[in-house]
């Protein structure tokens, strides 16, 4: 199957906010900043939890996948928007446009699937503790991160390469700052049924699965949490899952209006805004989340700031 489609322009152009020029200059500063804060909150993520021996546990093995993913995720469209809002061109090229998607969704996928990961860690750990360490050793905890990367590659490239071959009869026009499969199936001509049933099919699996085994896992906890008799236990048990429920509701919360609610009650504008959070504020955010609530992770940052200053 090529995924070259032949009725393709050399560019497309994102139309972004056309209708609101106004909020251009403000969505510029605001990814300006956000950006690389995404990026040190993530790289500090991955470097405290390599490098302090404390944090080497399931639980930080898979944020660590999170901060990477994040960072691969958000990179792949904010030098884009940054370069688009900033100049008069808003154009991206067609090599563009198929890596951005293929980027984009093999990340959002695969961060679905380590949610529900992370959920099944924090299970096993607050209603299955003295067999923690059996469950979630070094082997499993790779086997489940290998399967996961692997069904959201397959599972994007798949969706990603049918959605390029829909002829877009000399349409170069994107209403979106983005190249996403809904706008692309969206912009297509022809029959698209068979694309927007396979769409449908995928979010069940990577959305829709994911987050019930989500909701499962947590409503186990809250059943085992609640039998606790110490206030100081119950205390605990929330504060480590606390953090995984916020990144659960910033992620899933607009992916789910995006990708799960029916097109026609979809406005205009709504996809251009639920992207720019789930893809921007939700990888910026993450850091800090698990920072601030984290007294293991606030240390060990602590430690890694204190050995830099040493250095210097």
């Amino acid at each position: 199957m090529t995924i070259v489609n032949e009725s393709h322009h050399e560019e497309f152009i994102l139309l972004g906010f056309a209708d609101l020029h106004w909020l251009e200059l403000p969505l510029f500063v605001i990814l300006l900043i956000t950006y690389p804060l995404a990026l040190i909150g993530n790289i500090a993520i991955i470097l405290v939890s390599k490098l302090d021996p404390h944090l080497h546990s399931p639980m930080y093995f898979f944020l660590t996948n999170l901060s990477f993913l994040d960072m691969c995720y958000t990179t792949s469209i904010v030098p884009q928007m940054l370069f688009n809002l900033g100049s008069s061109t808003k154009t991206i090229s067609y090599i563009g446009c198929i890596i951005q998607l293929y980027i984009f969704h093999i990340m959002g996928g695969t961060e679905c699937l380590l949610l529900a990961i992370m959920s099944l860690d924090r299970y096993v750990a607050i209603c299955r503790p003295l067999h923690y360490t059996l469950i979630m050793n070094q082997h499993t905890c790779i086997l489940l991160v290998s399967i996961m990367w692997m069904t959201g590659v397959i599972f994007a490239f798949s969706e990603a390469t049918l959605t390029l071959q829909l002829p877009l009869c000399g349409v170069n026009k994107l209403d979106h700052l983005l190249c996403e499969i809904p706008v692309l199936i969206k912009t297509a001509c022809g029959e698209k049924e068979a694309n927007e049933l396979a769409l449908s099919v995928v979010c069940i699996f990577i959305l829709a699965v994911p987050l019930c085994l989500i909701l499962a896992s947590y409503a186990s906890i809250g059943h085992a949490v609640f039998k606790i008799k110490s206030s100081e236990g119950r205390k605990k048990a929330f504060g480590t899952c606390s953090s995984h429920l916020i990144v659960v509701s910033l992620f899933y919360g607009p992916a789910i209006s995006m990708y799960l609610q029916p097109s026609s009650s979809i406005t205009r504008d709504q996809p251009k805004f639920m992207a720019l959070f789930y893809a921007v504020m939700t990888p910026t955010l993450n850091p800090f989340i698990y920072t601030l609530r984290n007294k293991d992770v606030k240390g060990a940052l602590g430690n890694l700031v204190r050995n830099i200053c040493k250095c210097k």
